[in-house]
């Protein structure tokens, strides 16, 4: 016989998962007792909000492709988990939330009062549009059934969250593991079909001016390195969605950068004037195409490569070629070596092209803000990871960061949630044990500014950059642009304001240092294994460009390039 938490402990250490998230709570503390059994195998972590429990299950996900686990009481506990959830669904990071509920004999039930016991509340019905499964467990007979199951939906076709919802005494149930059903995973074809990319070589060698466009479903999918060979197969230009800025290493030459409305100037060129684009893993929302689809690639025949067919329902061109696909190690690996057999077209002269338009834009935006992220970036070594929080820092990254070839960038992408930097710099930490520098403004780190006692508690080789203007960036620079310049609640004289951030690292009994001049910066503060809190001082005025306007095609972003420029670019 066996207590359900125990199984439960068991169950993640057999899928080889070493860390979970979570905060104590009185409807887990039968969980919490059984992590405790097992610490010598799995290691549970104690954050200190449930939402900084869910985005370090995020960075643990992403880092390691294995499930992130975050577990939370009832009630608020469960709620605060939210964010997180939210995060894992539009980012496609497989997670498994374990949230605690009240006794089942004290559960509300068909009653049509609002709550019964204390802290229930129906975390399953208010979570269901953000995961890709959540139930409740009423039976300690099916915990077997529902974590396999749950296991293989979080993994399964394009990954997401699911939660688990356990009533405190189904927690503490006896159950004789050998009597309880299991679930049958679904049979899949694991045949690999590459001669449904045969299209792919078609349209190549209709194509003058092709270009490859790679989204973090690449990434997400661990096939950095086998995308990376079909690039050099191809030898054709390649943009990335901003997400996935780290798949392609800067110095290739066949990398342009990546598109969209914050995008690098001569990727958007680039994609405006090929006359194929091949998207594999990227959604094409409206911040890479912009508000007009036809002015995105207008001149291009599109093929799209995506795991889910309801992305693909956006369509982006009447025309465009749609291949629904789980691509894999496999499928990748036959798919380059099509190309290197069959495929001998010269793109040279569109390369020289590409060549030009890069030298041209080259540099063209650099303000004093961007430098400093690319002179930080220098500093900082190959073979770490890199977070970033939501707001200018999330975009100066992507623009201005120059990335190493084994370098890892975890964004919150399509949530976009402040706050989540600091707790997936955790996550990533154990998924990797590889050192990690968390950029993030002097707004996001506020919201989980407690996580800094985490770091401190346990030591971890996190560096914490705080890029500080001293306002709300993002939001202000919307302001200047579309309110008259009508700061309000984005600046410190009108309803905004930030700690002494060296007070808050002698608070957390954690190192400061602080960066005045890019030029004057003590190289040893980014070597060591010690966490510190880096503080950069910025101008209040801040800006991230280039940035597209409304209704103009990504091409065409602001500040807008001499007409004649403009023209020269396009027509080349």
């Amino acid at each position: 016989m066996m207590k359900v938490s125990d199984y439960i402990v068991e169950f993640l250490i057999s899928k080889d998962i070493t860390d979970v998230f979570g905060y104590p709570g009185g409807m887990v503390t039968h969980l919490m007792d059984s992590f405790g059994k097992y610490k010598d195998k799995i290691s549970a972590h104690v954050n200190y909000h449930e939402q900084a429990a869910a985005f370090a299950a995020c960075g643990y996900a992403q880092v390691s492709h294995k499930p992130g686990i975050a577990y939370a009481t009832s009630g608020p506990g469960a709620t605060n988990l939210i964010t997180g959830i939210a995060n894992s669904y539009f980012d496609s990071i497989p997670c498994i939330f374990i949230s605690g509920q009240v006794n089942t004999y004290e559960a509300k039930g068909d009653l049509l009062v609002r709550q019964k016991g204390f802290q229930e509340t129906d975390i399953v019905r208010i979570v269901e549009s953000i995961t890709k499964y959540a139930i409740q467990i009423t039976s300690e007979n099916d915990i077997k059934y529902e974590l396999e199951k749950a296991y293989h939906i979080c993994l399964e076709g394009r990954p997401g969250p699911v939660l688990l919802d356990i009533p405190m005494n189904i927690q503490r149930q006896e159950i004789e593991v050998s009597k309880l059903r299991s679930y049958d995973t679904p049979s899949t074809d694991l045949n690999t079909d590459v001669n449904r990319y045969n299209v792919i070589l078609e349209e190549l060698e209709k194509a003058e001016r092709p270009c490859l466009l790679v989204g973090a479903g690449i990434k997400n999918s661990g096939l950095v390195e086998e995308f990376r060979k079909l690039t050099l197969s191809l030898g054709i230009p390649v943009v990335s969605s901003m997400i996935a800025i780290d798949v392609m290493k800067e110095e290739d030459p066949n990398y342009y950068g990546f598109i969209g409305a914050y995008g690098h100037r001569a990727a958007n060129f680039i994609v405006a004037k090929c006359d194929l684009l091949i998207s594999i893993g990227s959604r094409l929302d409206c911040r890479q195409t912009g508000v007009e689809k036809e002015k995105f690639a207008p001149n291009a025949k599109l093929i799209r490569i995506d795991i889910d067919k309801n992305e693909i329902t956006n369509q982006i061109k009447k025309d465009e070629i749609q291949i629904v696909d789980d691509i894999n190690a496999e499928s990748l690996s036959l798919l380059t070596d099509k190309i290197s057999e069959k495929f001998k077209k010269d793109f040279s002269s569109w390369k020289l092209v590409c060549n030009e338009i890069n030298l041209k834009l080259k540099n063209i935006d650099k303000e004093n803000t961007t430098s400093i992220v690319s002179a930080l970036s220098r500093y900082i070594p190959d073979d770490v990871i890199i977070t970033a929080d939501v707001g200018q820092n999330q975009v100066w990254i992507p623009q201005a960061f120059e990335f190493k070839g084994k370098q890892k960038a975890l964004f919150s992408g399509g949530h976009g949630a402040m706050g989540y930097s600091l707790p997936a710099a955790i996550g990533a930490y154990y998924a990797s044990r590889k050192h990690v520098f968390c950029f993030n403004g002097d707004g996001g780190i506020q919201m989980n500014i407690q996580e800094l006692q985490f770091i401190a508690r346990e030591k971890l080789p996190i560096k914490i950059i705080i890029m500080n203007n001293s306002s709300l960036g993002m939001i202000r620079h919307f302001q200047e642009m579309y309110f008259e310049s009508n700061y309000i609640q984005t600046i410190e004289d009108d309803g905004y304001s930030v700690p002494q951030f060296e007070k808050i690292a002698y608070a957390y009994d954690l190192p400061y240092y602080k960066i005045q001049d890019p030029n004057k910066i003590d190289a040893n503060v980014f070597m060591n294994d010690e966490p510190i809190i880096i503080e950069v001082v910025l101008g209040n005025k801040t800006y991230v460009f280039p940035k597209l306007s409304m209704m103009r095609p990504c091409q065409d972003q602001d500040p807008l390039l001499d007409r004649n420029l403009y023209k020269y670019l396009m027509n080349i």
